[in-house]
């Protein structure tokens, strides 16, 4: 018995995919104003927050320094912290367009959600860090305080 090239089960996959993609897409949107929100007086809460600036060093490292203190949180060595570097470069790049200066820090928070974030304060532009994996998120929360 042979099928017909609309009955094959290989050919039929995509479909079924593509099917699957546009109704979970539905759902959520659909779902969208039932979830809560800021809006809705749900607020929030981030577990560890810290303003960060990242400078530049002749050699090729990036410092990392607590926004209130001064107080040096870490250093990037030259070859070091690729995700870091690249994140911040496009962060950066955005605000040479806007002629905005390093004067204001970039906010790293960690949400109860699971969610990091940086946020430049400046553009007010905001990066979800667990959008590009954990290890890639991981590598901006060990600059956020301990806590206990």
């Amino acid at each position: 018995m042979s099928q017909t090239i609309e009955t094959h089960p290989i050919l039929r996959r995509p479909a079924l995919i593509c099917g699957s993609m546009i109704a979970a897409v539905l759902a959520l949107v659909l779902a969208s104003p039932f979830l809560p929100s800021a809006r809705d007086g749900v607020v929030p809460v981030p577990l560890a927050q810290r303003d960060l600036f990242f400078s530049d060093r002749a050699d090729g490292g990036v410092v990392i320094t607590e926004a209130r203190s001064g107080q040096q949180v870490a250093v990037l060595q030259p070859g070091e912290g690729g995700f870091v570097r690249g994140t911040l470069r496009s962060l950066v790049r955005e605000r040479k367009r806007e002629e905005i200066g390093s004067a204001i820090p970039f906010r790293l928070t960690a949400w109860h959600t699971g969610q990091v974030t940086l946020e430049d304060q400046a553009t007010g532009r905001r990066l979800d860090l667990t959008g590009f994996g954990q290890t890639n998120a991981e590598a901006f929360v060990r600059f956020l305080p301990n806590k206990e």
